[in-house]
């Protein structure tokens, strides 16, 4: 069965200081990636974003946007 929604469908989290390299934080968005287009997303519908904060946190989303 196909999944049939137009909202994104996203993975998220958020990694407090101290708790991420560089090396790490890569990583962490290709397995997000890899379970995205698990579950059907082409390479172009994969959105990923990373929003460093001021206090060395991150915030770490993929998510497929599907066209309408």
């Amino acid at each position: 069965m196909a999944l049939n929604q137009p909202e994104p469908v996203e993975i998220s989290t958020r990694i407090r200081p101290g708790e991420w390299t560089e090396q790490s934080l890569t990583e962490l968005l290709e397995s997000y990636r890899t379970k995205i287009m698990g579950m059907g997303a082409a390479p172009s519908e994969v959105v990923e974003e990373v929003e460093r904060s001021d206090d060395g946190s991150v915030k770490v989303s993929v998510a497929w946007v599907k066209p309408v």
